[in-house]
């Protein structure tokens, strides 16, 4: 199940300009159990599908603590891969999306790295906040 964010007052914010860092509010509130997602820029480019390979920026916070663990920004470097060797809520939440977009992913634990985390920057259970920058689909 997906539900836009704009349903969810606890969501974050995000702000920032087209094609720069995005800056994400800390939530507040206890986090959705479904996976949410909005549009922050609607793209104009070809439409990821399940099947496609992504170059896309992202920035990841941990809802429980509101803290930025990790943004592609800051190494100026973007991530490429296929959709479908990433996580269920990207796999989820991608698809529509266009090139040239922003959007905000708000991911359950269920659908991110669920028990078990991942690294010492994702506790178990965690949801994830996603701010996704698609810059290409190859």
């Amino acid at each position: 199940m997906v539900n836009s964010a704009k349903e969810n007052s606890a969501n974050p914010a995000v702000s920032g300009a087209k094609g720069a860092k995005p800056t994400i509010s800390a939530p507040v509130g206890n986090p959705p159990t479904t996976l949410t997602k909005t549009d922050i820029f609607e793209g104009d480019g070809k439409e990821a599908v399940a099947t496609s390979t992504l170059e896309v920026h992202y920035t990841l916070m941990a809802w429980s603590t509101g803290v930025l663990v990790e943004s592609s920004w800051d190494s100026g470097q973007t991530a490429t891969f296929p959709l479908s060797g990433v996580i269920a809520g990207w796999q989820q939440g991608i698809p529509g999306m266009k090139e040239g977009g922003r959007r905000l992913l708000v991911i359950p634990p269920v659908l991110g790295y669920g028990a078990q985390g991942a690294g010492g920057a994702i506790g178990p259970n965690e949801t994830l906040i996603f701010v996704v920058d698609l810059i290409s689909v190859l």
